[in-house]
């Protein structure tokens, strides 16, 4: 007999049996996990599907167990356990091939990212429901060039507005998306007020929340989970979802994007933004960065000058609303935040720098003792 239960990730063991039951379906069981059922059979694993939001993902059974019904099975278990936290609309990351399974329980696709991804939804709270709204904040846009901008902005800095005063100097309109998942140091509130105040005397600039679709747990979680396996497919599922669906119901013709010479995730994101968009007849330009002096202004090199105290580089590098915001009570503890963080960054390496140090000697040491 099949049963069901939840899997607790905070056993190692357990969660060990779940990454390795995934491997074998060429799933990385990373990201925003916050919980995770099995279906097992005589204490065998043999299928699994996790939350991670709203978001239903490593959905995977094993194949001489496949065409049982059990795919059903995890789907109502995660929408009861959807129901049990008040989430009233789920979406499903998944591979294309799955499509069709997923859209027979019900679920609508949004995109699909050949080879790679495809995103479906059922309930509330679907892209729909978002367009919708974000229409009615900004109106059709019929007849204008429109331009849009996604935004982290962890913080706000000149860099940022200079951006956008490109971006509006090349439109009769900028649609700035600010990035909703909440995990950068700056809270969403924080950095969606900071974005506002930072280009209220610029006519003809918006500013809305990406909401669920753009760079999100459900279209980019390795946006926030660097490194990983799912990079492709999730940048090109993110890029696919603005270019064939957001893009038109905004009458969006160009995006922005500032240069970016090092960081993998974003160059990647970058490259597939140019890719699908030009497949589907939208613009992409990449901004040069802006310099004060010898440094590339950034939300980075801000954080990392208000850990080290450094006003000289802050004031080169922000406006005057996010200057103020950091006299804040809001920004003071934001702040407290970045210097605990850094703290702990430069003991981890100093340990690390420590134990390298050490192998080193007993490696020479031994060398040593050979001769």
């Amino acid at each position: 007999m099949i049963y069901e239960r939840e899997i607790y990730l905070t056993d190692p063991a357990e969660k060990a049996k779940v990454v390795e039951f995934l491997n074998g379906f060429g799933l990385t069981f990373t990201g925003n996990i916050e919980y995770t059922m099995g279906l097992f059979s005589d204490g065998e694993l043999v299928g699994t599907g996790s939350l991670g939001g709203r978001v239903m993902r490593d959905i995977a059974i094993k194949e001489s167990f496949q065409h049982k019904g059990l795919t059903h099975r995890i789907i109502r278990n995660l929408k009861s356990e959807s129901m049990r936290r008040g989430i009233v609309g789920n979406q499903i990351f998944t591979k294309p091939q799955n499509v069709p399974v997923f859209e027979h329980m019900g679920f609508k696709c949004v995109a699909v990212a050949e080879p790679y991804a495809a995103l479906l939804e059922s309930g509330q709270d679907t892209l729909e429901d978002y367009l919708t709204r974000i229409r009615s904040l900004l109106g059709s846009g019929e007849g204008k060039n429109r331009g849009a901008i996604v935004m982290n902005c962890n913080p706000f800095t000149l860099g940022h507005r200079s951006l956008v005063e490109y971006a509006l100097n090349n439109c009769d309109e900028v649609i700035i998306f600010a990035v909703q998942e909440d995990r950068s140091v700056f809270p969403f509130a924080d950095r969606f007020t900071l974005i506002k105040q930072g280009v209220k005397d610029m006519r003809g600039v918006q500013v809305v929340s990406g909401g669920d679709y753009i760079i999100s747990n459900a279209t980019f979680p390795t946006y926030f989970i660097k490194g990983t396996e799912e990079l492709s497919a999730q940048t090109t599922l993110d890029a696919t979802i603005f270019a064939t669906r957001i893009a038109p119901a905004l009458n969006i013709s160009v995006r922005f994007v500032g240069e970016e010479p090092s960081d993998k995730t974003t160059l990647a994101y970058n490259e597939a933004m140019r890719r699908v968009f030009s497949n589907n007849g939208i613009d992409f330009k990449v901004v040069p960065r802006v310099q004060k002096g010898d440094q590339v202004i950034s939300a980075s090199a801000v954080r990392k000058a208000l850990a080290d105290n450094d006003m000289e580089t802050i004031r080169r590098m922000v406006p005057k609303t996010t200057l103020t915001y950091f006299s804040s009570e809001e920004g003071k503890r934001v702040i407290e935040r970045i210097k605990l963080e850094y703290k702990i960054k430069e003991l981890q390496a100093k340990e690390k720098a420590e134990k390298e140090a050490a192998s080193k000697k007993v490696e020479a040491e031994a060398k040593k003792a050979k001769k």
